[in-house]
Protein backbone atom coordinates (compact mmCIF):
# COMPACT_ATOMS: atom_id res chain seq x y z
CA UNK A 1 0.00 0.00 0.00
CA UNK A 2 1.48 4.04 -0.55
CA UNK A 3 1.01 5.97 2.35
CA UNK A 4 1.65 9.55 1.73
CA UNK A 5 2.86 11.76 4.30
CA UNK A 6 2.36 15.40 4.16
CA UNK A 7 4.41 18.15 5.81
CA UNK A 8 4.93 21.87 6.44
CA UNK A 9 1.80 23.38 7.52
CA UNK A 10 1.83 25.64 10.45
CA UNK A 11 0.79 28.89 11.61
CA UNK A 12 2.00 31.93 9.16
CA UNK A 13 1.12 36.06 9.58
CA UNK A 14 -0.82 37.15 6.39
CA UNK A 15 1.71 37.67 3.40
CA UNK A 16 4.06 35.16 4.89
CA UNK A 17 5.38 31.34 3.29
CA UNK A 18 5.08 28.38 3.63
CA UNK A 19 6.18 25.40 1.78
CA UNK A 20 4.52 21.93 2.39
CA UNK A 21 5.87 18.47 0.94
CA UNK A 22 4.28 15.37 0.02
CA UNK A 23 6.59 12.68 0.68
CA UNK A 24 4.63 8.89 -0.44
CA UNK A 25 6.24 5.61 0.46
CA UNK A 26 5.72 2.01 -0.75
CA UNK A 27 6.61 -0.63 -3.33
CA UNK A 28 6.55 2.43 -5.50
CA UNK A 29 7.95 2.12 -9.90
CA UNK A 30 6.60 5.19 -10.41
CA UNK A 31 4.34 8.27 -9.84
CA UNK A 32 1.92 9.98 -12.87
CA UNK A 33 0.25 12.65 -11.45
CA UNK A 34 0.45 14.77 -8.14
CA UNK A 35 -1.66 16.89 -7.10
CA UNK A 36 -2.69 19.58 -4.18
CA UNK A 37 -6.01 19.65 -2.79
CA UNK A 38 -7.44 22.42 0.42
CA UNK A 39 -10.77 22.48 2.82
CA UNK A 40 -11.18 25.60 4.05
CA UNK A 41 -13.65 26.03 7.59
CA UNK A 42 -17.25 24.89 6.11
CA UNK A 43 -16.06 24.77 2.56
CA UNK A 44 -15.94 21.60 0.02
CA UNK A 45 -12.32 20.78 -0.66
CA UNK A 46 -11.37 22.55 -4.20
CA UNK A 47 -7.89 21.28 -5.87
CA UNK A 48 -5.08 24.43 -5.59
CA UNK A 49 -2.58 22.50 -8.03
CA UNK A 50 -1.61 20.02 -10.16
CA UNK A 51 1.73 18.83 -11.95
CA UNK A 52 2.10 15.96 -14.67
CA UNK A 53 5.18 13.16 -14.40
CA UNK A 54 6.90 15.51 -17.55
CA UNK A 55 5.77 18.58 -15.26
CA UNK A 56 3.16 20.16 -16.72
CA UNK A 57 1.02 22.24 -14.25
CA UNK A 58 -1.77 23.64 -13.61
CA UNK A 59 -3.24 26.11 -10.75
CA UNK A 60 -6.37 27.31 -9.47
CA UNK A 61 -6.95 30.77 -10.37
CA UNK A 62 -7.13 31.99 -6.61
CA UNK A 63 -3.57 31.15 -6.03
CA UNK A 64 -2.41 31.46 -9.48
CA UNK A 65 1.22 33.91 -9.06
CA UNK A 66 1.49 32.88 -5.67
CA UNK A 67 1.79 29.25 -5.54
CA UNK A 68 4.73 26.87 -7.30
CA UNK A 69 3.96 23.06 -7.20
CA UNK A 70 6.99 20.97 -7.89
CA UNK A 71 8.46 17.93 -7.66
CA UNK A 72 11.69 15.58 -6.98
CA UNK A 73 11.29 12.32 -8.86
CA UNK A 74 14.17 10.71 -7.55
CA UNK A 75 12.82 11.21 -4.53
CA UNK A 76 9.20 10.66 -5.67
CA UNK A 77 8.38 14.05 -3.23
CA UNK A 78 5.75 16.84 -4.08
CA UNK A 79 6.53 20.26 -3.25
CA UNK A 80 3.97 23.61 -2.72
CA UNK A 81 5.81 26.55 -1.92
CA UNK A 82 2.97 29.34 -1.22
CA UNK A 83 3.79 33.05 -1.27
CA UNK A 84 1.79 36.19 -0.19
CA UNK A 85 -0.07 33.66 1.59
CA UNK A 86 -3.66 35.44 2.52
CA UNK A 87 -6.40 34.85 5.46
CA UNK A 88 -8.64 33.08 2.53
CA UNK A 89 -6.22 30.30 2.00
CA UNK A 90 -6.15 29.14 5.29
CA UNK A 91 -7.66 25.23 5.46
CA UNK A 92 -6.55 21.65 5.51
CA UNK A 93 -4.22 20.78 2.84
CA UNK A 94 -4.13 17.51 1.62
CA UNK A 95 -1.52 15.63 -1.22
CA UNK A 96 -3.14 13.47 -4.39
CA UNK A 97 -0.90 10.74 -5.83
CA UNK A 98 -1.64 8.30 -8.54
CA UNK A 99 0.56 6.18 -10.48
CA UNK A 100 2.16 2.04 -10.31
CA UNK A 101 3.13 -0.43 -7.42
CA UNK A 102 5.06 -3.48 -7.63
CA UNK A 103 1.24 -4.90 -7.80
CA UNK A 104 -0.51 -2.62 -9.65
CA UNK A 105 -1.92 0.94 -9.86
CA UNK A 106 -2.77 3.26 -7.18
CA UNK A 107 -4.38 6.74 -6.05
CA UNK A 108 -3.75 7.68 -2.89
CA UNK A 109 -4.77 10.71 -0.39
CA UNK A 110 -2.54 12.02 2.53
CA UNK A 111 -4.13 12.26 6.07
CA UNK A 112 -3.89 16.53 5.55
CA UNK A 113 -1.67 19.66 6.96
CA UNK A 114 -3.07 22.01 8.73
CA UNK A 115 -2.05 25.94 7.46
CA UNK A 116 -3.36 28.84 9.18
CA UNK A 117 -3.06 32.45 7.98
CA UNK A 118 -3.64 34.76 10.95
CA UNK A 119 -2.84 37.77 12.56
Amino acid sequence: QVQLVESGGGLVQPGGSLTLSCAPSGSILIIYDMAWYRQAPGKQRELVATITAIGNTNYADSVRGRFTISRDNAKNTMYLQMNGLKPEDTGVYYCNVDGETTYGSFGSWGQGTQVTVSS
